[in-house]
């Protein structure tokens, strides 16, 4: 199926690739940024947030994991819901995954224009997203080895960081004598370990989703992987260990050392840290890493973004133009139309520059727990009629089937619906609305062609 209708694409991405793809894109303003807010709502809690988090993306990666390799295409968990539940399901996620990362550029590219005030406090921020926009849209338009290429060393880079952190922060922590006000017991000052309850702890779960966004992406590269049974598993399986030990160690690191309560979004708590030591420009240079994260999270899902376009045009249900690539295999149309998030952003933060990185994250979180939530649903049915038909042995397969993947399910819904409840009411009230409009687009303007094609497709198996 995959091999019929999304052609065009070139299978040259490596394991390394694909795994410093995934870490690029989960590491980035959600950890270094968005870490802030959820501290700020949680209080040292946050740690009890990012554990849940990653736990729910352990059994999101099992399933994909399963399914990835059974499938592998840019299309990803798009056309597996088409193909295993309705085709109405598959467009759902693709589109909603596609306005996710969309928007989720503007979220990096959004908090881009934030670290940017630490050197030019008094350039508009739109400049930096106009500017830092055309950059990655540019590498995006070369071949996909190029764009595989800038991500890995960005990744490295930021990964390299956040070891040195942690050893920085171990060593000023255990090994030296340190300050009264630096150590474990800033995790239970200022209100106890929970300051704000389970309540705090269970919103600050759904901010925690945000800074694993991108995972997943490993799935949508699978469609340009040499060896997706080889790769997809070793990738995903890396990704998910190496950022739950980063988040957790990290985050926890942060709050020994810089009180809780002076995070916030209007800085990273990482250059407070820095600050906090005293360590002559290493603030600058803490700076500097955590705009190479944005840059490199940005990367990856103007990819993502472009990807998914380009899968729903070669399904159908998008405009031919986004399905057609160039010499060099890069589905350009897609990437303009993908591109859109920049100017999205570039608005928003012109007209709410206070506000702009809160907003903007509300409601690209909304198509990426949609996403996932279908991941799940679509596991139920993929095991069941893969084993009915007779499918190979995959070389992964998810455990404790079907109870975990109904689990996976169930709290992100109920993380959807206490949304409602919270600041972040922002992701209902924009993301019910836009299922609608493409429920109401998908009967109106694609229903009779698929059921034509569907048609067609019974008529040849008879």
């Amino acid at each position: 199926m995959e091999n019929k209708v999304e052609k065009g694409l070139k299978r040259e991405l490596k394991t390394k690739q694909l795994t410093m793809i995934a870490m690029g894109c989960a590491i980035g303003t959600g950890l270094f940024l968005g870490s802030g807010l959820a501290i700020s709502t949680a209080g040292p809690g946050v740690l009890v947030s990012y554990a849940v988090g990653a736990f729910i993306i352990l059994l999101l990666m099992g399933c994909l994991a399963e399914m990835t390799v059974a499938h592998p295409s840019s299309g990803a968990f798009g056309l597996i819901a088409e193909k295993y539940i309705h085709p109405l399901a598959g467009y759902l996620v693709r589109y909603s995954y596609w306005i996710a990362n969309v928007l989720a550029v503007g979220v990096e590219v959004s908090a881009i224009a934030v670290y940017m005030k630490y050197w030019f406090p008094t350039t508009p921020g739109i400049v930096w997203i106009l500017l830092f926009g055309a950059v990655l849209i540019y590498v995006n338009a070369t071949s996909v080895n190029t764009f595989a290429t800038f991500e890995y060393w960005f990744s490295m880079i930021k990964i390299s960081a956040i070891l040195g952190f942690i050893l920085l922060g171990a060593y000023v922590l255990f090994g030296s004598s340190g300050a009264s006000h630096i150590g474990p017991g800033n995790l239970t000052n200022d209100g106890g370990f929970l300051p704000f309850g389970f309540k705090g702890v269970w919103v600050a779960i759904f901010i925690s989703l945000f800074s694993f966004i991108g995972t997943e992406l490993i799935a949508v590269t699978a469609g340009e992987a040499k060896d997706p049974d080889v790769a997809v598993p070793k990738a995903l399986k890396a990704t998910v260990f190496r950022l739950s030990t980063f988040y957790v160690l990290t985050l926890a690191i942060m709050l020994m050392i810089v009180p809780w309560k002076q995070a916030g979004i209007d800085q990273s708590p990482f250059v407070k840290v820095m600050e906090i030591l005293n360590i002559p420009g290493a603030s600058g240079i803490m700076n500097f890493i955590i705009l190479t994260a944005a840059l490199s999270a940005m990367n990856s899902q103007l990819y993502a973004s472009t990807r998914m376009v380009f899968s729903l045009s070669q399904a159908k249900f998008a405009p031919a133009v986004f399905g057609k690539v160039s010499n060099k295999g890069v589905p350009l149309s897609a990437l303009s139309v993908s591109a859109v998030g920049i100017i999205v952003a570039a608005v928003v933060s012109a007209l709410f520059p206070e506000t702009s990185y809160a907003f903007m994250m509300g409601i690209s979180m909304f198509g990426a727990i949609f996403t996932w939530l279908m991941v799940f649903i679509s596991h139920l049915f993929f095991r069941k009629a893969w084993e009915k038909s007779g499918g190979r042995k995959l070389p992964v397969k998810m455990i404790g089937f079907p109870y975990l993947t109904v689990l996976g399910a169930l709290l992100l819904v109920s993380l959807m619906i206490t949304t409602w409840f919270t600041s972040f009411k922002i992701l209902l009230q924009f993301g019910i609305p836009w299922l609608v409009f493409l429920t109401l687009v998908y009967f109106f303007f694609h229903k009779k062609r698929v059921d034509i094609a569907s048609q067609q497709d019974t008529m040849m198996k008879d």
